[in-house]
């Protein structure tokens, strides 16, 4: 059973995976909320959709109001506000407080009903082994209540012991779940098993469980490269002989946090200035804030990130970690722009595996991108770390060698 938030970058990185335990002969499903359910089988696995709660989007957004309000929030223009998503004018604007108390009847029922309804579906489908990403409260909850096998499965550099100001991984149990099914308190305490995707240099910090490496298998979706004949047949691109460089930013950057935190014309707008080749990688409403593109970007919307990113001298994207687990993969070296929750973590390290370089959104402006572009395509560092990571990445075991380990694991 893998047990999934709700949100699919938060288990994209199980996928492969999942794939790896239905080739080796086992029955898998997925436990999720109904707004998964179509990721989830396009992705080749049986989704479970009984899962209910806070959209996801919503509780970023709450993230955002509260760093406002805490002084930690990075742009010079208000956080969107929660519930419409238009910037807000004040504080108070939104009560929080009051919002709660006035939901919280049904917050609690949207709890109660998700918690309840994995742990009733794991007492009848019983599975041997539960997996879940680090939001997942219901895979968590369901392994502690059931006394079934289970691991924690990353999905990028963000572990169970971070210590970053205003980022809150732990996931919240407002119904009281964990008490009501007598297994005390949510902590990621109860993890004994962690599988991590993630190269050394950009490790995640971790309380004591036992760490299960894995390679990293990029899945970004199912799809082709539209318009490209030779990429779609899997061949690479005719090059113009000028660097290639890959723009991608995730629609889920803005409607979190605000049309302020939208990058792409600033740096489409640096990148004309360079001798440079520019795929942009953006799709939705996001299409619509870019504009008319200048000669030489060429956009491409829907397509799957490991499809694109080969051939590419460099990726600029948000820092997430979506994005930077799968530049690694492709051993492209990386330029990331973070806003906020766990983008500039992953920026930090990033830049400290020699990698890539990080340069905060919010004061971020066209010279100041170019400059970093430049710098890093004319300095052959950055390929050659990126070179290294994908080895060292590629080295670990893959899902289908994971598997006999999980095996061991759900028999003890």
């Amino acid at each position: 059973m893998l047990g999934v938030s709700d949100w699919p970058g938060h288990w994209f990185a199980m996928v492969p995976l999942g794939w790896a335990l239905q080739s080796a002969g086992h029955e898998v499903r997925v436990v999720c909320a109904p707004s998964q359910s179509e990721p989830v089988s396009r992705a080749g696995l049986t989704p479970v959709p009984i899962l209910d709660g806070w959209e996801m989007t919503f509780q970023a957004r709450i993230g955002n109001y509260l760093n406002w309000k805490e002084g930690r929030w990075p742009f010079d223009v208000a956080p969107p506000h929660p519930l419409t998503g238009v910037p807000l004018t004040s504080v108070e604007e939104f009560d929080l407080r009051n919002w709660i108390v006035e939901n919280n009847d049904r917050l609690q029922g949207m709890a109660r009903r998700s918690t309840d309804a994995a742990v009733a579906f794991g007492r009848d489908w019983r599975p041997d082994l539960i997996l879940h990403d680090l939001l997942s409260l219901e895979g968590l909850l369901t392994a502690r209540v059931l006394g079934t096998a289970s691991a924690l499965h990353l999905w990028g550099p963000a572990g169970t012991d971070e210590q970053e100001p205003g980022l809150k991984l732990l996931p919240l149990d407002m119904s009281q779940a964990f008490q009501r099914h007598g297994v005390g308190e949510v902590s990621f305490d109860h993890v004994s098993h962690v599988i991590d995707p993630c190269p050394a240099d950009l490790a995640p910090r971790l309380l004591p469980a036992e760490r299960l490496p894995v390679r990293f298998v990029p899945y970004n979706g199912p799809g082709g490269l539209p318009g490209i004949p030779e990429e779609q047949a899997g061949a690479p691109a005719p090059r113009s002989g000028r660097p290639r460089v890959c723009v991608v930013w995730g629609t889920s950057v803005t409607s979190m946090f605000g049309d302020a935190s939208f990058a792409v014309p600033k740096i489409v707008e640096a990148l004309a200035e360079l001798d440079v080749e520019v795929i942009l990688a953006v799709t939705g409403a996001d299409r619509e804030r870019i504009g008319a593109l200048p000669p030489g970007v060429r956009l491409l919307e829907q397509a799957p990130l490991h499809l694109l990113l080969p051939g590419c001298d460099l990726v600029v994207h948000h820092g997430g970690a979506g994005c930077l687990m799968t530049s690694l993969a492709a051993g492209v070296p990386q330029l990331a722009l973070p806003n906020g929750v766990d983008q500039p973590m992953n920026a930090r390290r990033l830049a400290a595996s020699g990698v890539g370089r990080a340069l905060p959104n919010p004061t971020a402006d066209a010279v100041s991108i170019r400059a970093e572009v430049a710098e890093m395509l004319a300095d052959p560092s950055y390929a050659a770390a990126a070179a290294r990571v994908r080895a060292e990445m590629t080295a670990l075991p893959t899902p289908a060698d994971l598997v006999p380990r999980l095996e061991k694991l759900a028999s003890q």
